[in-house]
Formats: C-alpha cells, sequence, structure tokens
C-alpha cells in the first residue's frame, strides 16, 4: 500500500473508475483469439500496447491518480475466471450457459459463466494485470476488483449443487475477493475500488432476469461488507465501491432504479469512499440530497468521501471544465465539500468488445475519453478554489 494524498493535486479529490475503451485492433485481436486466428502472444502483445497507450494518455490529461484501463481484461466481473468474453481460457468447476448479469435498455444482454461445483478460486487476480502495468506509470495507480456481490451470481440461483454449498461457495468468494484486494495493495495500488454495479440493478425486478426478482440487495451488502470489515480503518479509507446503472455498448441496465431504493443500503458499507454516477441522472439536487443524508462521517472510524460521477460515459460530448465545476460546487450544497470527490459516471468500457455505438468507433470513444476525463480534472480544480477546498 502506497501514501498518496489525494487532495495534493486538485485540492478536491478526482479518480477514474477503471476502463477505457480498448482499441479496435485490440477488439479484433480478442474475436480472432476466440477464433483461433490471433495467438496468445498476439493478443498480449496488442494489451500491452494499449496498456502503455493508456497510461502515458492518463497521465498527460493531469489526472493526480491513473489506471490501466482494464485492457488487459475481458471484464470489469469476469477477469478472474475467464480470458474472453466468448469463454476461452474458463477457470474449472465453470461452464459458459449462466444466468445473465444485466439485460441492457437497448436489449442486449451480458451473460455470466455458471458455478458446476467447487472449490471456487481466482485463476488470475487484478494484481497479476497492475504488476505489468505499473512499471510503465510515473504517478499513482488505482485498482478496480469485482465485488463478492457479483460473484455470488455464479451460483444457480435456485439449486443447491451436490458437494459444494451456497455457504460454501460464498465463504470461499470472500476469501478470494480479500486476497484480490490485499495483492492489489501489495503490487504498489494507492486505491482499490469494488465494482458495485449490480447493487442498483437488484433493485429493478426485471422479469426476464429472474435473480433481480430476488431481493438480493440486503444479502449482496452483508456479503461486500463481510470482506470490507476484514481490513483495518486506515486500510478501509483506500478502500472505494463504485455504482453505476450499467455502461455497455453505450447503454444502461437500471437508469430507471431510483436511487433511493439502493443508497440508503449502499452506505451501510463501511468502505472509505464511494464513486456515484450522477452526470447522467435526471434529478441531481434530490441525489445530491441522497447522498448527503444517507453517507456517513463516521463508517467505523472513517468519514465516507463521496465521489460524484461528472462525465456521461455514453456520450461522445465532453463535458466542459466549467460544467463540471458548476456541478461539484451545486452538490456542495449537500455535501458536506470536505467529503466530495469526482469521477466519471462509470467505466468508459467495462467489457472487452464493445463498439461504442453512440461514437462511431471504439477509437473516437477513446479519444473523447481522454478530452472528458482532462475536462474533470480541470473541472475539479476550479471548483475547489471556488469552495476553498486545499
Amino acid at each position: 500500500m502506497t501514501d498518496y494524498d489525494p487532495r495534493t493535486a486538485t485540492g478536491i479529490p478526482t479518480e477514474p473508475v477503471g476502463s477505457l475503451p480498448r482499441p479496435a485492433k485490440l477488439q479484433e485481436a480478442y474475436a480472432g483469439y476466440d477464433a483461433g486466428t490471433t495467438s496468445k502472444e498476439e493478443l498480449e502483445a496488442l494489451q500491452e500496447e494499449a496498456v502503455k497507450d493508456s497510461i502515458e494518455r492518463g497521465e498527460a490529461t493531469g489526472q493526480p491518480i491513473i489506471s490501466d484501463g482494464e485492457q488487459r481484461w475481458s471484464s470489469f466481473a469476469t477477469y478472474p475466471i475467464t480470458t474472453t468474453l466468448a469463454g476461452t481460457g474458463l477457470a474449472p468447476n465453470l461452464a459458459g450457459d449462466g444466468q445473465f448479469f444485466a439485460i441492457f435498455a437497448d436489449g442486449h444482454g451480458r451473460q455470466l459463466p455458471r458455478l458446476t461445483g467447487g472449490p471456487f478460486k481466482y485463476q488470475e487476480y487484478a494484481a497479476d494485470s497492475l504488476k505489468k502495468s505499473i512499471v510503465h506509470a510515473s504517478k499513482p495507480m488505482k485498482q478496480a476488483v469485482i465485488a463478492p456481490s457479483m460473484l455470488a451470481l455464479l451460483y444457480p440461483l435456485k439449486d443447491e449443487l451436490p458437494d459444494y454449498s451456497r455457504e460454501q461457495f460464498e465463504e470461499d468468494v470472500c476469501n478470494e475477493t480479500e486476497k484480490d484486494i490485499r495483492a492489489a495493495f501489495d503490487a504498489g495500488a494507492a486505491r482499490v475500488s469494488i465494482d458495485f454495479t449490480e447493487g442498483r440493478l437488484a433493485t429493478r425486478k426485471d422479469p426476464r432476469n429472474p435473480w433481480t426478482g430476488a431481493d438480493l440487495l440486503p444479502h449482496f451488502i452483508e456479503l461486500n461488507n463481510r470482506v470490507i470489515d476484514r481490513f483495518s480503518p486506515e486500510e478501509r479509507a483506500k478502500i472505494g465501491v463504485h455504482t453505476c446503472p450499467g455502461g455497455d455498448r453505450d447503454s444502461v441496465h437500471s437508469a430507471d432504479v431510483d436511487y433511493n431504493d439502493l443508497l440508503p443500503s449502499m452506505f451501510s458499507l463501511n468502505a472509505g469512499y464511494f464513486l456515484i454516477q450522477m452526470a447522467s441522472e435526471r434529478d441531481r439536487e434530490r441525489v445530491h440530497k441522497l447522498i448527503g443524508q444517507h453517507s456517513r462521517d463516521d463508517a467505523n472510524g472513517i468519514p465516507q468521501m463521496c465521489y460524484l460521477g461528472v462525465c456521461v460515459t455514453q456520450s461522445p460530448r465532453p463535458e466542459s471544465a466549467q460544467e463540471i465545476c458548476d456541478h461539484l460546487v451545486k452538490a456542495a450544497n449537500h455535501i458536506p465539500k470536505e467529503r466530495l470527490g469526482s469521477t466519471d459516471d462509470c467505466g468508459y468500457s467495462p467489457f472487452s468488445i464493445d463498439e461504442k455505438p453512440n461514437h462511431g468507433s471504439p477509437d473516437y470513444a477513446r479519444d473523447i475519453a481522454f478530452q472528458k476525463i482532462e475536462n474533470r480534472v480541470k473541472g475539479t480544480q476550479m471548483a475547489a478554489e471556488q469552495l476553498g477546498v486545499s
């Protein structure tokens, strides 16, 4: 775990969620690897090239902390268990025909593998990627990891597996998630954020997607706290939780869910900070009030920082620095300015193959993402000056 003061460069802290659009040639290589026309060595070479470019361009935006854009991952959710979204390199005790994680507003869905037996183990940890990436960075790096609540969806929704109970599986998941977080800190991550996009979706009750109607949010909160509470207050101050209504192919899965159905429960997580989609919310002030009401200044010994999304990741229009400044200044009417931060609404491309249809191409979406990030940094600095935060 490295020393990093998130206020040093911008006054109000700012950081990315994690992912960036993969270049078109890298996306083609992922598809080629599944088809057997691209070798593993060729895929890894293009991943490395994309990581180096992500870090160089990320640092050029002025961000005080960066990520590698998750260029080596199948997705934010499946990196521990499969090499590609199509299932090449799937871990043992898993099959490719699991339940859908999400069905998006444009009608497409993303499917998870299905657990067939135990024990459950990661075959890759986030730190494995970070160790390769951090050598290219001159600034601190953050690392995103997947939540145990998402991985809980690998277990069949209604059936009990012979000789491997749900209880034992979830204990194994929590142990692996803890190991994932600790390994990321050991590899040099200054911050670690837990992706929890399934939290908002858990209250949607989509009849096409049975798990969303199973009232799983309280259990998700319990699972995630089971992991978070294994860390000291000093460690938890550097552990975040990210929530959003999804982001894939410029579509979302739960933007219609009222944040009031999620936020009171989410802030019972004993994490030190939260990355919260906000730029694409219709009624921002109402949600600012909810955040101010339910976030805690003492979460078992640490205050909860609230990083608001100020860039819409599904839109090709870069928000201006002034827009971002104004958003943060207005939010400070309801959220204590000393607990305010900024981020992007979501990862820019959480899945390794993402055509980015609103943008026209993944390469153009990649250029736009860096413009948005640069404006986020400038707008955050402007808001800090206006609010007198340093």
